[in-house]
C-alpha cells in the first residue's frame, strides 16, 4: 500500500501506531502505518472525523510523539529526538497551516509572516517577508493588523508565513475550512502556487474529495488505519 521509500523523501512513517491510555481502556488512535512522501509532492489526506488525520499530521510535524514504530522527517529519525533538537529540525524544514489561522493580534500582516524568519537570526526577515506578502497577492496589505483582514487575507497571510522560509515540509490542516467555496478555492490556488515555487513537500488534510483529487496522492485513513494509497 505504502510507496517505496526514496532517498529524497521528506517524510517516512515505519509500522506508526498511537494510542491512549492503557490496558482495558487503551484508545488505539493511529494503526501501523507506512507511509513514504517524496520532496516536492502534494498530499491530500481524507477521512471521516476522528480517524485520526490530525494526529498523523502533528506526528509529522514533531509536535505529537508515536506510541510505536519510526518517524523520519528531512532525513533525521525524530523518533526519540531531544525536543530542542526537534524543534530546531522542525524550524529550518517545516511549515504549518491551521484552520483556524493563528495569526498574532498585536503584529501586522509583515510582523507575523517575518516572526519564524526573525526567531531563526535571518537579518532579512522583514525583506523576505514583504516580498512573499506580495507574491500571495498581499502587498497592500503589509501593515494591516489581522482583525483589519479578511479571513481568506489572514490565511494568506499563514500560507506566506509558513511559505517564506522556504521549508521542505508544508503541513496543512484543513486550511479552507473556516473560509466560504470562493475565498476557499483562491486560497488553496495561492497555497498550491506559493508550495510550487520553493519545491516544498504539501501534505494537506480536507474533507473535500475534489480539492483531494488536485493532489498528485490521496491517503485515505479509517479507524486510525490508512485504507487507501493512491495516485493521482
Amino acid at each position: 500500500m505504502s510507496q517505496t521509500k526514496t532517498n529524497s523523501s521528506v517524510i517516512s512513517l515505519s509500522d506508526l501506531s498511537l494510542h491512549l491510555g492503557a490496558n482495558d481502556k487503551m484508545t488505539h488512535i493511529l494503526k501501523a502505518i507506512n507511509v513514504d512522501i517524496p520532496q516536492g509532492q502534494k498530499v491530500a489526506i481524507l477521512g471521516p472525523s476522528g480517524a485520526g488525520k490530525t494526529s498523523l499530521l502533528m506526528i509529522m510535524a514533531g509536535l505529537e510523539q508515536a506510541s510505536s514504530g519510526n518517524v523520519t522527517m528531512a532525513g533525521h529519525d525524530i523518533t526519540y529526538m531531544a525536543e530542542d533538537d526537534l524543534a530546531a529540525l522542525r524550524r529550518d524544514n517545516v511549515g504549518i497551516i491551521f484552520q483556524a489561522f493563528r495569526l498574532i493580534p498585536s503584529m501586522t500582516a509583515l510582523q507575523n509572516v517575518a516572526v519564524p524568519m526573525n526567531l531563526a537570526g535571518n537579518k532579512d526577515a522583514e525583506s523576505i517577508a514583504a516580498d512573499m506578502l506580495e507574491k500571495v497577492g498581499l502587498g497592500h496589505r503589509l501593515s494591516h493588523l489581522p482583525d483589519q483582514l479578511s479571513g481568506g487575507e489572514q490565511q494568506r497571510v499563514a500560507i506566506a508565513r509558513a511559505i517564506a522560509p522556504r521549508p521542505r515540509i508544508l503541513l496543512a490542516d484543513e486550511p479552507t475550512g473556516n473560509l466560504d467555496s470562493k475565498t476557499g478555492a483562491l486560497v488553496i490556488e495561492t497555497l498550491f502556487e506559493a508550495t510550487k515555487s520553493v519545491g516544498a513537500a504539501l501534505i494537506l488534510i480536507t474533507h473535500d474529495v475534489s480539492l483531494a483529487k488536485q493532489c498528485e496522492r490521496i491517503l485515505t485513513i479509517e479507524d486510525g488505519k490508512l485504507v487507501k494509497d493512491e495516485a493521482q
